[in-house]
């Protein structure tokens, strides 16, 4: 069953054999932008997202897998569970590697192998990545005063979700995966209206809270125990650019936030600069510029100056 096709109209559409026509001109020759010119196998949006959701259940199995899990049967839950994830997960590493920006890939005959040795290799830092969600969700928990549970935490929050997400996009990221980290962080950010970038470098006992607006950039590196509101930006505030104009990539660019960092809602931090260690950046707050460890920044400050 072809689930993307519309209903049939009962009147037929006189024009549609040379619609067809014309986009077949557009997309093979005149407007191409498919990548390196043959590319046809992307990665698939709606198996990543299937992909994510299995392994945030292997994660927190009776959470976002099978409430009536038991002790006597969660392993094989979990197991199966897994070996299906990561399964999905290898064909679409293999259709991401084809997106390498250091070599030609699409021909390879070791690539399926390429991709099975990349997801092992994801696969054994899965225990890791779960022991650092727990110190974001107990950060979550002893954060927010409004919160009851750990459990409402994994179940309600979207900040939760985001950072479930970044956790496992940005192991990928790690393991030099192009593309895949990208398209999980986009899939989170359009269910929690959280932005991060799968390079962001952010370390445990993290809490986004409410969350909605919040930008990490691509560079952004974030200590421990750092704790963010909505609409908080972490970006760039300027972009370098080649001599022919186009954009540098990979500069740094975006803020160093050190431990234990408090930032507050609407708050707008710009460029390669540090917020020191136990700092607290007030709402609305727009900060260009460097500041020591220990500093309380509102917005009559910073406007002041």
């Amino acid at each position: 069953m072809n689930t993307n096709r519309i209903a049939d109209s009962s009147a037929p559409f006189q024009n549609l054999a040379s619609v067809v026509a014309r986009l077949r001109e557009s997309r093979e020759s005149m407007h191409k932008i498919r990548h390196r010119g043959h590319v046809r196998e992307l990665p698939s949006r709606v198996v990543v997202k299937q992909v994510v959701e299995a392994l945030a259940a292997v994660l927190f199995p009776t959470h976002y897998g099978r409430a009536d899990l038991h002790d006597t049967d969660i392993d094989f839950y979990v197991g199966d569970t897994l070996s299906g994830a990561l399964a999905a997960l290898s064909e679409q590493l293999r259709r991401a590697l084809m997106f390498s920006a250091n070599e030609d890939l699409v021909q390879d005959p070791e690539l399926p192998a390429k991709a099975h040795a990349l997801t092992e290799r994801f696969a054994e830092v899965l225990p890791d990545i779960r022991a650092v969600l727990v110190s974001d969700l107990q950060a979550a928990y002893q954060g927010d005063p409004a919160a009851t549970s750990i459990s409402e935490v994994l179940l309600c929050y979207p900040g939760c979700l985001a950072v479930i997400h970044h956790r496992l996009a940005h192991a990928l990221y790690r393991l030099g995966v192009p593309l895949l980290p990208r398209l999980i962080a986009d899939i989170a950010h359009s269910a929690t209206g959280i932005d991060i970038h799968p390079a962001a470098t952010i370390g445990g006992s993290f809490f986004i809270d409410h969350g909605t607006g919040v930008v990490i950039g691509e560079t952004a590196i974030i200590g421990h125990g750092v704790r963010l509101y909505q609409a908080v930006t972490l970006g760039a505030k300027r972009f370098p650019s080649e001599a022919d104009g186009t954009l540098t990539k990979g500069v740094a660019r975006h803020p160093i936030v050190e431990d234990d960092v408090v930032i507050y809602a609407g708050a707008t931090i710009l460029g390669r600069i540090t917020i020191g260690k136990g700092s607290t950046i007030g709402g609305n707050v727009w900060l260009t510029h460097s500041v020591p460890p220990g500093s309380n920044l509102s917005q009559a400050l910073t406007t002041s100056t």
